[in-house]
């Protein structure tokens, strides 16, 4: 399956792309990279609202807290 067409622009693959987290580097390699770019929230969001939401919110629409 090919990346999602908004890579290089999404700012939570740009955040958290690199991450050692466990959670991160599942969520990028399943919404992201995978099966799941379909459901991804941050599309949702951008569509609905005409702007990106937080880099901090996950592909599954959870705010990632600091």
């Amino acid at each position: 399956m090919d990346c999602c067409a908004n890579l290089e622009k999404c700012g939570f693959f740009k955040k958290y792309n690199a991450s050692k987290e466990l959670a991160c580097r599942g969520f990028t390699r399943q919404y992201c990279k995978g099966d799941k770019q379909g459901q991804c929230q941050r599309k949702a969001y951008f569509q609905q609202h005409g702007r990106p939401p937080s880099d901090d919110m996950m592909p599954n629409g959870v705010v990632i807290a600091a």
